[in-house]
């Protein structure tokens, strides 16, 4: 679509917002209420511009929710496993903080809010079911080469890995449900069964 010449399509109006400020309100819509929500004219009334704004940054609204999906990518798979492997950390301790990722304060509440959100999305529309899978087979991935490198063979590996991350997923949606203490005792229990390595390891 042609750029427009509105009333904010000035060069200070331009810079004024950026690509991720689009995207950002965009999630936070998301979150809040569903994909159908996101509309180029709900996201300029939340950030206070015309829709003129908006294509300065993305040709269609298409455009924004192909942006939205790789944000989110990078941001709850790539980054996390890029920070995780810079810290260079035992694969003992790589687990264990795996299982720590749900309980992580208010970063980890709206991680949960945001990937409950995507997944909803996902059930509608291909694009980002795609997206999802590709998300869930990359963190997967990741968490069996945590065990692979106890010295679990590969089918071990990724049962374990499907067993972490499904109580991963678990206890970010099911957040609600439970004590601290609980909580606690879950993810001591989680550790107790993933780590019960059989000799030969």
């Amino acid at each position: 679509m042609p750029r427009q010449a509105t009333a904010d399509s000035s060069p200070t109006a331009r810079n004024s917002l950026t690509r991720e400020d689009w995207i950002e309100a965009a999630m936070r819509v998301l979150e809040a209420k569903s994909v159908d929500a996101v509309r180029i004219e709900t996201l300029a009334q939340e950030l206070n511009v015309t829709r003129g704004s908006f294509y300065w940054h993305f040709r269609s609204r298409n455009a924004l929710l192909e942006a939205m999906l790789t944000a989110w990518r990078n941001a709850a798979t790539e980054q996390v496993i890029d920070r995780f492997e810079r810290r260079k950390t035992s694969p003992t301790e790589q687990i264990h903080d795996l299982l720590s990722l749900p309980f992580r304060g208010q970063a980890a509440k709206r991680a949960a809010a945001t990937e409950l959100a995507m997944r909803a999305w996902a059930r509608r529309d291909a694009m980002a079911r795609k997206v999802v899978d590709e998300v869930d087979a990359t963190r997967l991935s990741y968490i069996a080469q945590c065990f692979s490198a106890l010295g679990l063979d590969l089918a071990e590996a990724r049962l374990r890995a499907f067993a972490l991350y499904a109580y991963e997923v678990s206890e970010s949606l099911l957040s609600a449900q439970g004590s601290d203490l609980q909580k606690r005792e879950r993810r001591a229990f989680m550790a107790r069964v993933l780590l019960d390595l059989p000799p030969s390891a």
